[in-house]
């Protein structure tokens, strides 16, 4: 059974960093797309980035110049580093991943088929 646990979330003034973990067991995740999605209190939840196997990467307009998504293969697991961030990045963070190897990364949360259980980010002075 796939999981993923997703680490590294906190308490960060605005302009901070942060790296979010996400470690994946189960099953090696090599040839699958994954991303990174965040819900604030009171939103829906929202498409922050994506990366296929080929390590091609997609962001939102909102984070893009900002956050980098990368995978270590050897180590099964996603990252996200976080740089500038505003508070209105805050949000719990959640990594998934899509089952079929056939499928890119998406912006849709329900193309994919495994989550994590998230991960909180405060951006707050």
């Amino acid at each position: 059974q796939v999981q993923l646990v997703e680490s590294g979330g906190g308490l960060v003034q605005p302009g901070g960093s942060l790296r979010l973990s996400c470690a994946a067991s189960g099953r090696t995740f090599t040839n699958t797309a994954m991303g990174w999605f965040r819900q604030a209190p009171g939103r829906e939840r929202e498409f922050v980035a994506a990366i296929r196997w080929s390590g091609s990467t997609d962001y939102a307009d909102s984070v893009k110049g900002r956050f980098t998504i990368s995978r270590d293969n050897t180590k099964n697991t996603l990252y996200l580093q976080m740089n500038s961030l505003k508070p209105e990045d805050t949000a719990v963070y959640y990594c998934a991943e899509r089952a079929n190897p056939n499928y890119g990364g998406s912006r849709y949360a329900n193309d994919y088929d495994y989550w994590g259980q998230g991960t909180q980010v405060t951006v707050s002075s």
